[in-house]
């Protein structure tokens, strides 16, 4: 990928056919998946937002994270200094997070299913919001109770520079241009791979503003 291609997200709501790249053995960037269904997910992501704010949550070793979080679902990712885990709880209203909207839960299927793994059935949607400067560094998912099914994330609003690297934190990274509307989906061999995202570089996206939101789908319980 080329720094150039963060030029070209102003015209994808206009692609017709979502193109598949194949970056790892069971790793598949789906280029524009999402665009079909935008104006059905950004209205259903803005009414989580409402019942679950975004927040800056606590790592372990006592950081503010850099991206605003939140979730939807059964089981929503939380961190503090107590740890990493899952919760069917949002700790910020004592109340159960949002449920997945329909519309979420169809869109991860079909694109698990397009890379390959046959019924995903997501039981979370963690939400990162970046504003630019924003990043995620390197690090795997590994808070799931068991591995066999994939990660599935999607890239909406500004675009981001994603890290896909090796099974060790020193292993080089491949960058990859995420644009508004494309899905990655890694699982299988690959399920345990380094990734990130560098620091997101002043913008604005005609939708979204001067974001990036990030749905990152898995099956944690």
């Amino acid at each position: 990928m080329h720094p150039s291609n963060f030029d070209l997200f102003a015209d994808r709501e206009t692609e017709q056919q979502p193109r598949a790249e194949q970056i790892g053995e069971q790793s598949w960037l789906l280029r524009g998946f999402a665009l079909p269904l935008i104006e059905q997910l950004l209205p259903a992501l803005e009414s989580i937002l409402l019942a679950a704010p975004l927040r800056h949550m606590m790592t372990p070793g006592g950081f503010s994270m850099s991206v605003g979080t939140s979730s939807c679902g059964a089981l929503g990712w939380i961190t503090d200094r107590t740890g990493y885990r899952y919760s069917s709880v949002d700790p910020l209203s004592g109340s159960p997070w949002p449920a997945l909207p329909p519309v979420f839960a169809e869109l991860a299927h079909s694109a698990a299913t397009r890379a390959g793994f046959a019924g995903f059935d997501a039981d979370s949607c963690l939400i990162n919001r970046y504003v630019p400067g924003a990043k995620m560094s390197l690090h795997q998912d590994k808070d799931e109770k068991a591995y066999a099914a994939p990660i599935v994330s999607l890239s909406l609003g500004l675009p981001a520079m994603f890290l896909f690297g090796g099974f060790n934190r020193s292993d080089k990274s491949q960058r990859i241009a995420l644009l508004h509307g494309d899905m990655l989906i890694w699982g299988g061999v690959d399920r345990l791979r380094f990734h990130g995202v560098l620091p997101i570089k002043q913008g604005r996206h005609p939708r979204l503003g001067e974001q990036r939101i990030n749905l990152t789908f898995r099956v944690a319980g």
